[in-house]
């Protein structure tokens, strides 16, 4: 097995996606967090006519000078008249209703008093005033949602406003998570010996990855058996865009899983990286198709996760995805622990308009310790080349809110 730098494996990552993202017509209804597959272009001004935007008098604007105003009607929002409004007269206008011809100025009703048939003018207003102009909200023509934009509560609102229904997104990338370990068990199952666990990592990554926008399957847990193995994995791959397994990477007499990726004759993007956590990591490609090999202890798992299936679901969506790397200054020191590139989870906060990073609370063990991703986390990054840190180093930390939004 040759190990490649993690830089080498992002890149090699990077590459290895060339085919474009396919697109799908979804209701906009069902279209919250879904990726715009084209540029949204006004088809009309918004609004299209000058329109009051309070309840008033619509009136010229000169005719304030007369102090005394004939009112010809009303027009509520919603009705049309073509009464044209000559010197002298105004029309009862309401939040929403168009300027009648002939107006140029909505005088509200809180500046006049209304005497019979006529308004008597308390307080004069400006030219145009409380009048929206033709296009105030946007023009025909004007590129309203970029492609790429994923969709709020603004852009559904905004295509209501266009009377689209239906609207082109980006297709989800379907992802199997497959648990492999007969040690572990599943959330509910009964318990028969010390021995076992319960299994986190499909709970984790199926979240992680619905996060990013994708559809999920999950496969039963699979035991340590190399034929189940392989058919959960063959039946996956049928299904899926991505496959990620977790377990069964390292050198042990029951890792099956890197001998049963090496049998579909995979190009291999990363055969083990020299990060920590996740070294033994595999990433293959069959087809289309991506394998994502994770270790078991789960924050292994949850980091390289994070690290390479993470920004590929974006992608595939058609997003230009990257993680969100700050700097953030050490509050504490930190002694590294190897020559690799690490990952390391620490509370990230921003205290006087800079990001800090502590280790308050974060336990140091094994890579199975997933409670150190609990609260407001970021990853350290430290570089292979990076040695011990000290109080006040400035660092790149990964933040983690972008994901976790």
């Amino acid at each position: 097995m040759t190990f490649i730098s993690y830089e080498e494996s992002i890149k090699n990552l990077q590459k290895s996606f060339t085919q474009p993202s396919i697109a799908e017509k979804v209701f906009l209804s069902d279209s919250l967090g879904r990726i715009v597959a084209s540029d949204i272009i006004a088809d009309h001004n918004s609004p299209n006519s000058p329109t009051s935007a309070m309840d008033g008098y619509a009136i010229k604007y000169d005719d304030q000078m007369l102090g005394r105003i004939k009112i010809s009607g009303s027009l509520p929002a919603g009705e049309f008249n073509a009464f044209e409004v000559i010197g002298g007269q105004c029309i009862k206008t309401f939040t929403g209703s168009l300027m009648s011809l002939g107006t140029d100025t909505l005088i509200p009703i809180e500046n006049v008093l209304v005497e019979g048939d006529e308004i008597i003018i308390k307080e004069e207003v400006e030219k145009g005033f409380s009048v929206r102009p033709i296009g105030e909200n946007y023009n025909k023509g004007e590129v309203l949602i970029k492609k790429g934009t994923k969709i709020d509560f603004a852009e559904i609102g905004v295509l209501s406003s266009l009377n689209i229904s239906q609207i082109e997104v980006y297709k989800q990338p379907r992802v199997t998570i497959i648990a492999t370990g007969s040690e572990i068990l599943d959330v509910g199952e009964k318990q028969t010996n010390p021995s076992q666990i319960r299994s986190s990592n499909q709970f984790i990554l199926e979240a992680l990855a619905k996060k990013a926008g994708a559809k999920t399957l999950r496969t039963p847990l699979s035991k340590d058996n190399k034929d189940i193995i392989e058919k959960n994995i063959t039946d996956a791959l049928e299904d899926s865009d991505i496959v990620v397994t977790t377990g069964g990477v390292s050198v042990g007499d029951y890792d099956f899983v890197k001998d049963i990726i090496a049998g579909f004759k995979p190009l291999y993007i990363a055969n083990g990286v020299k990060i920590k956590p996740g070294q033994h990591i595999k990433i293959v490609k069959i087809g289309k198709k991506y394998i994502f090999a994770l270790p078991g202890f789960p924050y292994s798992a949850t980091v390289t996760f994070i690290l390479y299936v993470i920004p590929l679901i974006h992608k595939m969506q058609g997003e230009d995805f990257k993680l969100s790397i700050v700097k953030a200054v050490l509050t504490e020191p930190y002694k590294k622990k190897s020559t690799k590139t690490e990952f390391v989870a620490a509370n990230l906060s921003y205290v006087d308009g800079k990001y800090q990073v502590d280790f308050e609370g974060k336990k140091s063990g094994s890579s199975a310790i997933l409670t150190n991703m609990l609260g407001a986390v970021g990853l350290i990054c430290l570089d292979s080349h990076q040695g011990d840190l000290k109080i006040g180093d400035e660092i790149d930390v990964i933040n983690l809110y972008p994901i976790h939004s």
